[in-house]
């Protein structure tokens, strides 16, 4: 028998899901929550295998912040999503606490019974749109992984005197306040910025910023300690 918690506040819908659970056997409703603190303490007592949880509750994260209690005490219990709207930000949330699944609240009673069954076998089954979205985050993040890879490898081609002018320019200085600032020649930091540019293969300033700054990298830097004044 699997045992099955409903969190939902809309009380029509988690109606619905304790008739759908009624009807199919070897399901059991142990409970229903509208809230996640009811969520958590029922999950507590009533120890089920897997929980229906409405992502927006008493507010529009109380559903994640149960489920990241609830799998943070009980890592064994099962968590489908339920949702509304399947925004991308609220699907890598919910994934990213541990949920196993993540479902539309409109989805019809076989999908979401199939889905609790697969959830307590603990086999994989994604929505053709979540599994969309999960493999388009997968991409983004490892695009991103490359180029920041490649990125480190074209900081560490710099000298310290460059990576210090780098540091000024990704705070938005001008290269006259860059110059006062170090006490050297325009024509010397232009020099320098050259060297730069031609270690990044980018053709102007602008396009290093806005690489870095894509990639975070500004954030990094500053925690560097200054080049000692010559």
């Amino acid at each position: 028998m699997i045992k099955v918690l409903i969190v939902e506040d809309n009380a029509l819908i988690a109606k619905r899901y304790g008739m759908i659970l009624s009807k199919e056997k070897g399901m059991q409703c142990v409970g229903s929550a509208a809230t996640g603190y009811e969520a958590t303490l029922l999950a507590a007592l009533a120890k089920p295998d897997v929980i229906l949880m409405d992502i927006e509750l008493e507010d529009k994260q109380a559903g994640l912040r149960a489920t990241s209690e609830i799998l943070a005490y009980m890592p064994d219990i099962r968590i489908v999503m339920l949702t509304v709207c399947e925004t991308d930000e609220t699907v890598y949330q919910a994934f990213d606490i541990g949920a196993t699944n993540y479902l539309l609240k409109n989805m019809p009673a076989s999908d979401i019974v199939a889905a609790i069954r697969d959830a307590y076998e603990g086999t994989p089954s994604l929505h053709a749109n979540i599994a969309g979205k999960i493999t388009k985050e997968f991409k983004r993040i490892r695009t991103m992984e490359n180029s920041l890879l490649h990125t480190f490898h074209m900081l560490t081609q710099l000298t310290p005197t460059e990576l210090e002018v780098l540091k000024m320019l990704l705070t938005g200085a001008t290269r006259q306040q860059i110059c006062e600032a170090r006490h050297v020649e325009p024509s010397t930091l232009k020099s320098q910025i050259n060297s730069i540019l031609r270690k990044f293969d980018l053709s102007n300033t602008q396009e290093v910023i806005a690489m870095l700054q894509e990639l975070r990298i500004p954030d990094i830097l500053d925690r560097l300690p200054k080049e000692p004044e010559q």
